[in-house]
């Protein structure tokens, strides 16, 4: 499990984010801050808002009230597609979109050299595959950490993950886990979504527990009672 961490500077700033749809509420005034730093958990019950306060933090989902601020800014006062070079996101099943692994890595930086790409490659434990085979011929698990270096490749302050490893299996999901962990020990800041709680208090040292769209608990994963701290 990561170290406890102490203060560190916001990295996004909740200030009562709501979201509404149909008249049913997804989120209800949400009110809390995201560090830099921190490996950060979403965790609480089927349905109670963890993906979508996640894809609000890229603006892939705006709220329907409230702010979120990303280092003191506004998100709608920030170029999307800047925003979204430093609010990286790898989902649940990540969809390859290129012929060749080199050029999946590049997708966001066409700039890269072959010596970049097997950096980045290796970082996601991808360094012993060629990188002219395709990637729709790799495994759920390679495919999810080709994601991830795809997703590194443009230099992001941020990681977010949404279930990642929901759809592979065991072995799979311990190779990406492990990767992750890696990133983690290296600094970079990352918020993860999972319903596993195990794997969500192993890979995090700040917890958020959201139910029925409200903010209940947060705290270090081993205080925090829905992750089986306290």
């Amino acid at each position: 499990m990561p170290h406890t961490l102490g203060p560190a500077p916001e990295l996004f700033t909740l200030d009562a984010v709501s979201f509404v749809v149909d008249g049913r509420t997804i989120l209800d005034a949400v009110s809390d801050h995201i560090h830099e730093g921190h490996a950060t958990s979403i965790v609480g019950p089927s349905g109670s808002g963890k993906s979508t306060l996640l894809r609000m933090l890229n603006r892939l989902e705006e709220p329907t009230s409230g702010r979120i601020l990303f280092r003191g800014v506004p998100l709608p006062d920030l170029d999307v597609r800047e925003l979204r070079r430093r609010v990286g996101m790898v989902s649940q099943r990540s969809t390859m979109l290129t012929e060749r692994i080199d050029d999946e890595v590049r997708v966001g930086r066409e700039d890269l050299t072959d010596e970049d790409v097997d950096a980045l490659l290796e970082q996601v434990a991808l360094g012993h595959i060629e990188r002219e085979r395709t990637p729709a011929d790799l495994s759920g698990g390679e495919q999810q950490r080709l994601a991830l270096a795809r997703a590194l490749a443009v230099g992001p302050e941020v990681l977010l993950l949404d279930e990642p490893t929901s759809a592979l299996d065991r072995t799979a999901a311990a190779s990406v886990d492990a990767v992750v962990g890696r990133l983690v020990d290296a600094g970079l800041s990352v918020v993860l979504v999972s319903h596993d709680l195990q794997r969500a208090a192993a890979l995090t040292n700040d917890a958020l527990v959201l139910d029925h769209g409200q903010l209940v608990d947060r705290g270090d994963p081993s205080d925090v009672t829905y992750l089986g701290g306290g």
